[in-house]
């Protein structure tokens, strides 16, 4: 399926980094508690820096005969609350800030499903939903990493590093800065220079991951398709094949992380090794004392720590800015239908639905619609016949205004307005629909129905229902309304998702309405009834019905044949069959299959 592909493996570019310009004004909104955040983290970090300068007091006073038992309690006992200081003020931190972390995920995520169903319907039939949902997935947890790590992992390894920094100058010889330094310095070349080495890797994995999510959500959304044929097997090997490849990028992706891993631990291992032969050689020239000691390992131990981390943070946030990216170009998707500004609402009361001159083309080189000219007046039933591919489905899109007709080729008027200057929240109120193929949320048919107005009562729903025949067996399920539909419906037949599509319009209520083959799941006996229905509803309603079986729509007011996107006949019925033309012969064609039919069932009776 063409449409949404995974990112690309160059290096990471500075648009990357609009993430964190986007999250800002999250930031902001709740600066207090990131300020409050922030006072935290900083007494953690002196707390910190703290437990081995009073570590090191403690080890000499012991040394001292004098007040063995007191000073070293003392000394203790604030060694002691350091500690506590350090894990308590770091959790605080982290319960204030909880908050702004997700709230951004929260607007940001809401933002992205706002977004994707304000694009165009061309954008939906051609996305991939598994790899699409995996990337929000993504994007929303990169939201919490960013922040997180940016705030309370950078900021304080840079605070500790200059804390433990500033002691050894003070306390210590040029020798034990310099090699802090020189070692800190290369750990961070050798970080980033291996860590976007290793960033290709990771978006292969993460590519690969969306791949084989999209394979799976795919094939399981089309369980009935793979039964049909019998293609379990087939869609598990290409499952496997997918999972294969990740399974691969997986392994690499582990390796390159442990080579990562041994260089930071070499590098920092070397350095404390040569510090502490520097202490331990001025504690045997009488230099240092045996707290000095203890004061260099503690503290060289504090700065590895969070310089270990530091890699990691590198990582996680060069990630993180790439799945957020990838997240954000979902925003930047351009929408094809958007409501101009001063858009208007439809205006009250009965509704004239006019195409003037419309051409339309799902792509450039293939026209579907050529100079569709046509009106439906307020409170008229208009048919459009056709064989399939004519374009008939194209005008309730183009109506509902999932797609504009070509640029200053016609257009679309209701109640004599352009639907381009009709804002689309108004002009989809207006309308409602029987679609061809019903497609139901996986929820109640209570849901399923109520989806039409969802603020109706109960009452409503039931006698909606009741108007789309309906009712009598949703009554006799064990569940009755709270029946789930299961995935798209799947657990009721054909004609029961009509019936409850056409209900859902009921409910709806609307001024224009649309039939787009509701009959075509139904027999001959339900289509009947249900047409009569049809009928009844939309009596005073302006009415599109496009239909393919010409005995449903014949007491239209006026009925269009379209052949390969033009109207080549219209008037009613019997004009039609009066004119001898195409209606015509498709009227005779459909009368000779529906009297074999007949012969056929009047066999099997017998």
């Amino acid at each position: 399926m063409a449409g949404h592909h995974a990112a690309p493996t160059q290096p990471l570019s500075g648009t990357e980094w609009r993430a964190v310009a986007q999250l800002a004004p999250y930031l902001w909104e709740y600066r207090g508690r990131v300020a409050l955040a922030l006072v935290f983290l900083v007494t953690a970090k002196l707390a910190n820096v703290g437990v081995p300068l009073v570590m090191k007091d403690v080890v000499d006073r012991l040394d001292a005969r004098a007040a063995v038992l007191v000073v070293p309690a003392a000394l203790l006992a604030i060694y002691g609350m350091l500690r506590f200081s350090t894990t308590l003020f770091a959790e605080l931190r982290d319960v204030v800030f909880v908050r702004v972390t997700q709230r951004a995920i929260r607007r940001v995520a809401l933002g992205v499903f706002r977004h994707l169903h304000a694009l165009s319907l061309r954008f939906h039939l051609e996305r991939q939903t598994g790899g699409m949902t995996r990337d929000i997935e993504r994007g929303t947890r990169g939201i919490a990493t960013l922040l997180s790590y940016l705030l309370f992992s950078i900021i304080p390894v840079i605070l500790e590093f200059a804390l433990v920094a500033a002691v050894l100058l003070r306390k210590f010889d040029w020798r034990f800065a310099a090699v802090t330094f020189g070692a800190v310095a290369i750990y961070l070349t050798f970080t980033v220079l291996v860590t976007e080495w290793r960033m290709d890797i990771r978006r292969r994995v993460n590519e690969l991951d969306s791949r084989a999510n999209t394979r799976a959500i795919d094939s399981l959304l089309n369980y009935e398709t793979v039964k049909y044929f019998g293609n379990e097997e087939f869609e598990a090997r290409r499952y496997d094949d997918n999972l294969m490849k990740y399974e691969s990028a997986s392994v690499r992706n582990e390796a390159s992380l442990g080579l990562l891993n041994v260089g930071q631990s070499l590098i920092i291992a070397v350095a404390v090794t040569l510090l502490m032969v520097f202490t331990a050689q001025g504690v045997a020239r009488k230099a240092f004392s045996i707290g000095d000691l203890v004061l260099v390992n503690g503290l060289l131990i504090q700065l590895y720590i969070p310089l270990n981390f530091l890699g990691m943070v590198y990582r996680e946030v060069k990630q993180a800015l790439i799945d957020m990216d990838r997240m954000f170009r979902l925003l930047a998707v351009h929408r094809e239908v958007e409501d101009r500004p001063g858009a208007v609402d439809v205006s009250p009361g009965p509704a004239t639905v006019e195409f003037r001159d419309v051409d339309f083309s799902y792509e450039p080189a293939r026209r579907i619609l050529h100079g569709v000219s046509f009106t439906i007046g307020a409170g008229e039933r208009v048919a459009v016949v056709g064989h399939s591919g004519s374009g008939k489905s194209t005008l309730a899109r183009l109506l509902y205004r999932f797609y504009d007709a070509d640029a200053d080729a016609g257009a679309i008027l209701v109640n004599g307005v352009d639907l381009r200057d009709l804002r689309q929240a108004s002009l989809r109120a207006a309308i409602g629909i029987v679609p061809q193929d019903t497609v139901l949320f996986n929820d109640t048919i209570r849901y399923n129905i109520h989806y039409g107005r969802p603020e109706a009562g109960e009452a409503e729903v039931v006698e909606a229902a009741r108007a789309a025949h309906i009712h009598d067996f949703i009554a006799s399920l064990p569940a009755g309304y709270e029946s789930t539909v299961g995935e798209r419906g799947l657990k009721l037949s054909g004609g029961e998702k009509q019936r409850v599509a056409i209900a859902r319009a009921l409910l709806k209520n609307p001024r224009i309405l649309i039939f787009d083959e509701a009959t075509s799941a139904l027999d001959s006996k339900s289509e009947k009834t249900i047409q009569a229905e049809l009928e009844r509803i939309a009596v005073g309603r302006t009415t599109l019905v496009i239909a393919h079986r010409l005995s449903t729509v014949m007491d239209a007011d006026r009925i269009l044949v379209l052949s390969q996107g033009r109207i080549v006949e219209r008037g009613t019925h019997r004009e039609l069959l009066a004119l001898g033309g195409e209606y015509a012969r498709m009227w005779a064609l459909q009368q000779q299959a529906r009297q074999a039919e007949e012969v056929l069932e009047q066999a099997k009776a017998a």
